[in-house]
């Protein structure tokens, strides 16, 4: 059985290392190789970092669907307009991924996120099991929108640590506006809850 690539490049790296002599250079040595394998482990991360890009865009365009149902089932008028805006920034948010797609030199792809679809169901099955016209369900709304927002927030994060670690600096620039939009819409569905939506339903 022939050797990978991998294996190959493995070989020669080694052979770089080993052809660092004499002894009072093996500090350099040991440098010279961790540079060598940082390259490979970096290769790495850019394509757990493209597969990742690609979850988001698809969860983001499945929002594009899901946000509106939300909308349309929330009771209060405070609950619809907040999603309403958030379905706003949303369309945004699917216009930032093209851009971190184009600034890396991909064309924009999706791969099923099933963390986001499982989180669309979980919505779904809330505004089923709740009265309609309730604040309970309201309460349930915000609830899952905002294990939405949460999801959002560790993707974006991570993605602008990994792009930064790799001098995607467009990439930064575009997942930290994202990442600001998904913190504060986390912060005002809190708000909304305690203003008046979490109490209100417990009385019902």
């Amino acid at each position: 059985m022939g050797r990978s690539s991998n294996d190959s490049r493995c070989s020669q790296n080694w052979n770089v290392f080993f052809a660092l002599k004499p002894k009072n250079q093996l500090p350099l040595a040991m440098s010279t190789i961790r540079d060598l394998f940082r390259t490979e482990k970096a290769d790495n991360l850019h394509e757990l970092f493209v597969d990742q890009l690609k979850d988001i865009y698809w969860a983001e365009n499945e929002l594009l669907t899901a946000l509106p149902k939300m909308a349309d089932a929330a009771t209060t008028d405070e609950v619809k307009q907040l999603i309403r805006d958030h379905l706003d920034e949303t369309e945004g948010h699917v216009t930032r991924l093209e851009k971190v797609f184009a600034s890396i030199g991909l064309e924009p792809k999706e791969r099923k996120c099933e963390a986001m679809a499982g989180l669309i169901d979980e919505a779904t099955d809330i505004v089923s099991d709740s009265e309609t016209d309730s604040i309970t369900r309201d309460a349930g709304v915000i609830a899952a929108c905002q294990k939405v927002e949460h999801y959002e927030i560790a993707t974006y994060g991570t993605l602008r640590s990994w792009a930064a670690l790799m001098a995607h600096q467009e990439a930064v620039r575009l997942l930290s506006a994202t990442l600001e939009e998904e913190e504060s819409a986390d912060r005002k569905l809190t708000a909304l809850a305690e203003s008046f939506v979490n109490a209100a339903a417990l009385t019902e």
